[in-house]
């Protein structure tokens, strides 16, 4: 608010109507006050200016010792201490400069001016940061709210994504050739694979509309989701997983998982004399890390990189981290946040 286009014409607005209340008042006469009306205009004014740009070149020292972002109580308080503090030294040093320097006054002839300039400053510096802290519970708000909007955009964005590499034909036929297959071999595991199958879908569904599920919750979903892979690429696909017991109550984004392992498989090599390894491990430090060895293939399929954006600008979204995505030239990496819910 400090630092608004038209806080000139404000200052001077203010400074008239708290001289003409004055004024009205009989203020000067009561206490009495022998100052001209030039003076006494002149010296609310200056008050009133000092205070505001007081304010506004204390604002950005204040916001770096306090985060308003980390602690709105503390940072608004304190500016609000800082603000008295600065009307109060102004007060002092103009009604010294307007007795002592224009008109020769005692100090005791300067003492009601000062008491009352002090009061009004205070009262003056109390409106001030109410209208700055409506100011910024607003932008607040507003940040909040468009954070929310794209959120629900990504969220959005992010389950077609979903859908695009679940439900897509060629999931769907990879996983219905194996299981017509299992089915004509009269094998045992067919029923399994149908189980299996379903508990993906069951999971997908129960899940695509949340912002965060619990760890544990995302690896009772690979499981099933790893066996059908398995049962797709037999002996070309390895998947290690491990996750301390600590760690599965903390949260991540629905999916990624999933969304990291399809990736993985839809652009490198995945066959028995080229088996892809894909390692899902915790590293201690609250993070976990997805990782595969790099075989590119030769002929790469289309890719927006849709799922890994989605993936890092809900995570920046929800819970202001980002993930670290890097790439070797025979590893790809990716670390996804591991988020513990107050």
């Amino acid at each position: 608010m400090f630092n608004h286009s038209n806080r000139y014409l404000f200052i001077i607005l203010l400074s008239a109507y708290t001289f003409f209340s004055t004024v009205l008042c009989n203020v000067y006469h009561y206490f009495n006050i022998e100052i001209e009306w030039y003076y006494a205009l002149l010296t609310i004014f200056l008050i009133t200016g000092l205070t505001w740009e007081g304010n506004r070149m204390a604002e950005p020292v204040i916001r770096k010792k306090i985060s308003p972002e980390k602690n709105k109580a503390k940072f608004l308080s304190s500016f609000f201490i800082a603000g008295n503090v600065i009307g109060a030294a102004a007060a002092v040093l103009v009604v010294f400069l307007v007795g002592n320097v224009f008109h020769q006054y005692t100090w005791q002839q300067n003492l009601n001016p000062l008491k009352l300039n002090i009061i009004y400053v205070s009262l003056a510096n109390l409106f001030f940061h109410l209208v700055n802290t409506i100011f910024f519970f607003f932008r607040e708000y507003q940040k909040k709210w468009t954070e929310a909007e794209e959120l629900r955009r990504i969220s959005s964005q992010a389950e077609l994504e979903l859908v695009r590499s679940q439900i897509n034909p060629h999931f769907l036929f990879n996983n219905l050739n194996v299981l017509s297959g299992m089915v004509i071999k009269d094998n045992p595991g067919a029923n399994k694979f149908i189980e299996e199958f379903s508990k993906v879908y069951r999971y997908i569904l129960n899940n695509q509309q949340k912002e965060l599920v619990e760890l544990k919750s995302e690896l009772e979903f690979i499981k099933p989701y790893i066996f059908l892979l398995e049962k797709r690429f037999d002996d070309a696909l390895k998947i290690d997983i491990r996750i301390g017991e600590q760690y599965k109550a903390y949260h991540v984004v629905p999916a990624a998982l999933q969304m990291l392992i399809e990736n993985a498989i839809k652009h490198n090599v995945v066959s028995r004399n080229k088996p892809l390894h894909i390692d899902i491990h915790t590293n201690g430090n609250h993070t976990l890390v997805v990782k595969n060895n790099l075989q590119l293939r030769p002929v790469a399929e289309p890719s927006g990189r849709v799922g890994l954006q989605n993936i890092r600008k809900r995570y920046e979204i929800i819970s202001g981290r980002d993930i670290t995505i890097t790439k070797t030239e025979k590893e790809f990496e990716v670390v996804l946040p591991l988020l513990h819910l107050n």
